[in-house]
C-alpha cells in the first residue's frame, strides 16, 4: 500500500516539473513549436530508460524507489518515458516488428485520438 504513496509524491513532482519545464521553454522559444514538450518527453525517457537499466546492476533500486521514480516521477513528468521504455524492452527482446509497430500504432492512434478529443470537446 505503501507503494501508492510513492507513485502519488512522485507523480505530484514530475507534474508540477513538467508544468514548470513546459513553461520556462515556451518563455525561451515563443509558443509556436512545442520545443518544451519535446524537450520534457527526451528527459523523461532518458530518465525511465536510466533508471530501469539501475535495476540490472549488483545493487539494484528497491521496489519502492523503482515505483516512485518509474510510475511516479516519470509518469507524472511524462507518460512517453514509458511507452520508450516499452519500445526499448521490445527491442532489446529482438522484436524489431512489434517495437516498430508499437511506435506507429501509438504515435498514430494518440494523434488521431488527440484531434477527436479536442474536435468533440470543441464543439
Amino acid at each position: 500500500m505503501l507503494s501508492f504513496a510513492y507513485v502519488a509524491v512522485g507523480g505530484a513532482i514530475g507534474s508540477v516539473a513538467r508544468f514548470w519545464m513546459a513553461g520556462a521553454v515556451a518563455r525561451l522559444t515563443g509558443a509556436g513549436f512545442p520545443w518544451g514538450t519535446i524537450l520534457i518527453n527526451i528527459l523523461g525517457s532518458f530518465a525511465i530508460g536510466w533508471f530501469a537499466g539501475l535495476s540490472f546492476t549488483r545493487q539494484p533500486p528497491s521496489a519502492d524507489m523503482r515505483a516512485f521514480v518509474m510510475a511516479g516521477l516519470c509518469g507524472g513528468f511524462t507518460t512517453f518515458s514509458a511507452f520508450s521504455l516499452q519500445t526499448v524492452e521490445l527491442l532489446r527482446q529482438g522484436r524489431v516488428v512489434a517495437a516498430g509497430a508499437n511506435v506507429l500504432v501509438s504515435v498514430v492512434l494518440c494523434v488521431v485520438a488527440t484531434g477527436a478529443g479536442f474536435a468533440i470537446g470543441r464543439g
